[in-house]
């Protein structure tokens, strides 16, 4: 992709936010009838391949030898039932891991027997499937006890379609697609009861109540629960239902559903959600997009905003495993290179392309266990294809109008990302003008990330989880307060500005705080200079009073020097270091560890590589009713 250098680009906010905006784009190309017409009847639909020999000659040995072997660990996996009392852990303690714990590994393990028997072929582990099948469709409800409200138990009469449920009803298909043949060996009723459990949980409340559902909405903007689920309903409606007719509608109703997704996005594409989750959002997308073209040969690959969608991934990768990560959204992300690369290709996106051969270098998997299971299936039927990777360089930086993230880099190693936004964006997190720098491919002022799914963590009481709260990001502390949740509180006046001199952002982040503030304005820029090879951030404010108190935040996982007044250093491995300068005459430094204690903190144990997050905190000595200040980043 050409690299985009805008001498001055201006963007104002009220332009640029996501809104629902009714584009269509493939309801409005393809009818109802059109899709009935072009579909692929199912006995002839035949996307991946059902014998030992069609796999040998499709995949590499190594890989059918190490899905083989990963289903003769499979051999040993007991397929236990999910009783009540661990059903009932989320709304007693808040965990949900238990649960998930034995639900997903009955999903896997039974996703790696069904490919290594259709592998091998030799019947060693059909019984073991048959199991695995049973035993999943003996459950009383195939998602997790979080997605069903403060029942914990689920009402039988009253199917809830989640993202599991979904996953589950894909896991199935494909055991129907594969393993079929040997079940009707065994007894007819197998098959039978997959597509009735399949239809009951799935089929049935998608055609009758599918609009009920709040990721199906068509006014609001949805997340990626829209295309996850679109993606596993499209495919087990391919592979499982028989009357013709219904799978044309049921295909239509799920490409419908996916425009309320796309309709939601802004004109760039960007991703609220974060990069992690453009993997089961924008790569969702790409599921469902493929598997609509292997089954009609229809197509919206040249649209703009599936170019732009796609195109998000790349503009938010640092360095190596790291991506930019604000709200939910993790730091560390091993990329699907396989998947990345398709994609690239479908839509004839060189940048894309590389990101996806360099990924697979770098992180090589051919696993078949985990979410979104007929792009794990596809991936293995495309390995033989990938070349390149090595030609594969980072872009520049960026400009996502429609979420307000700015990225951009120097060529001797200094990378800054921010935003501006609102604090009602998905999996939010009150962090409006909120920034990161790495060093090298190194994380040194962060983002701290998420924390461990807990009851809490979707409820009302979401913004007492520290990582959650702005008083925990980049951010200042005015007056005491931190910012507000809510769609009002929001960068107002946001300008970007991209060169080859400087990537520079201002907004006026007065409204992301509460009234009890006091603030009028609080005008923030943030520049990386390319020429000086450094970051300046400044803010310029007028309060309503003069400020009780003022505190500006720093969030890192480096080793923290303050031995020096006016100079923070921050050490990260090896010889990089950045130096972060600030008038000692105006501010007091001090830092703290961050708390892991707590389920919903134990995986800031390990998130950074066992490097637990510190928060700086410059405490300014004068206080005024209006002012500014600056501090100057640097590598040293």
């Amino acid at each position: 992709m050409k690299q985009l250098f805008f001498l001055a680009v201006l963007i104002i906010n009220s332009a640029c936010f996501a809104q629902v905006t009714q584009r269509n784009i493939l309801t409005s190309q393809f009818s109802a009838g059109q899709v009935k017409a072009a579909l692929i009847a199912k006995e002839s639909f035949k996307p991946y391949p059902q014998s030992a020999e069609a796999w040998q000659k499709t995949v590499p040995d190594s890989v059918i030898k190490q899905t083989i072997k990963a289903g003769e660990a499979g051999l040993k996996f007991k397929f236990e039932p999910i009783s009540a009392t661990i059903a009932l852990d989320f709304v007693r303690s808040g965990d949900r891991e238990r649960h998930s714990g034995i639900s997903f590994a009955k999903r896997n393990t039974l996703t790696e027997l069904i490919l290594a028997e259709s592998m091998e072929d030799k019947d060693r582990f059909t019984e073991a499937i048959l199991n695995g099948v049973w035993s999943i469709c003996e459950e009383s409800y195939w998602g997790v006890p979080a997605h069903i409200g403060n029942t914990g138990l689920p009402d039988v009469d009253n199917p809830v379609v989640d993202l599991f449920t979904a996953e589950t009803a894909s896991v199935l298909a494909l055991a129907d697609y594969f393993i079929g043949p040997k079940f009707d060996k065994i007894n007819p009723l197998i098959r039978k009861r997959i597509y009735t459990e399949t239809n009951k949980r799935l089929f049935i409340p998608m055609m009758t109540k599918g609009d009920n559902y709040n990721w199906m909405s068509k006014t609001k903007a949805v997340n990626n629960w829209n295309p996850w689920i679109m993606s596993n309903w499209m495919m087990s409606n391919l592979l499982l239902e028989k009357q013709e007719t219904r799978r044309a509608d049921m295909l239509y109703a799920s490409i419908s559903g996916l425009d309320r997704y796309l309709n939601g996005l802004g004109e760039d594409g960007g991703c609220d959600e974060g990069p992690s989750y453009w993997f089961a959002a924008g790569g969702s997308v790409y599921d469902c997009l493929e598997l609509l073209q292997q089954s009609t040969k229809l197509n919206v690959y040249n649209h703009p905003l599936i170019q732009k969608m796609a195109a998000y991934v790349y503009k938010a990768h640092i360095d190596g495993y790291y991506f930019t990560n604000f709200a939910d959204a993790d730091p560390v992300l091993k990329p699907d290179g396989l998947m990345l690369y398709r994609f690239g290709t479908a839509i004839a996106d060189k940048q894309l392309e590389s990101l996806g051969a360099w990924s697979f270098q770098q992180f090589p998997n051919t696993g078949v266990s985990g979410f979104q299971r007929m792009r794990r299936v596809q991936n293995l039927i495309s390995i033989s294809s990938i070349k390149g990777g090595s030609e594969y360089k980072p872009v520049k930086d960026a400009w996502v109008s429609d979420i307000q993230v700015m990225t951009a880099r120097t060529s001797k190693g200094l990378y800054l990302a921010t935003h501006g936004g609102h604090n009602a964006e998905s999996h939010n997190h009150n962090d409006v003008g909120d920034f990161i720098v790495y060093a090298n491919g190194q994380p040194m002022i962060v983002d701290a990330g998420r924390g461990n799914y807990t009851a809490r963590t979707f409820s009302s009481k979401r913004y007492e989880l520290w990582f959650t709260r702005s008083e925990y990001h980049n951010l200042p502390i005015i007056n005491g307060f931190g910012q507000s949740a809510g769609r009002e509180f929001e960068a107002t006046s946001v300008f970007s500005t991209i060169n080859d001199q400087q990537a520079q952002l201002k907004m006026d982040l007065a409204a992301a705080y509460p009234k009890e503030a006091g603030i009028k304005k609080w005008e923030r820029s943030i520049q990386l200079d390319r020429t000086k090879d450094q970051i300046i951030l400044s803010d310029a404010y007028l309060a309503q009073q003069k400020l009780t108190s003022l505190q500006q935040v720093f969030m890192t996982i480096a080793d923290v020097d303050l031995s020096k007044p006016g100079i923070i250093v921050l050490k990260g491995n090896g010889n990089t270091q950045l130096q972060l300068d600030y008038d000692a005459m105006q501010w007091t430094a001090s830092s703290e560890l961050t708390s892991t204690d707590g389920m919903e903190y134990n995986s800031f144990k390990t998130k950074w590589g066992g490097k637990l997050v510190t928060r700086i905190l410059l405490t300014a000595k004068t206080l005024k009713a209006a002012g500014n200040h600056s501090f100057k980043i640097s590598m040293k």
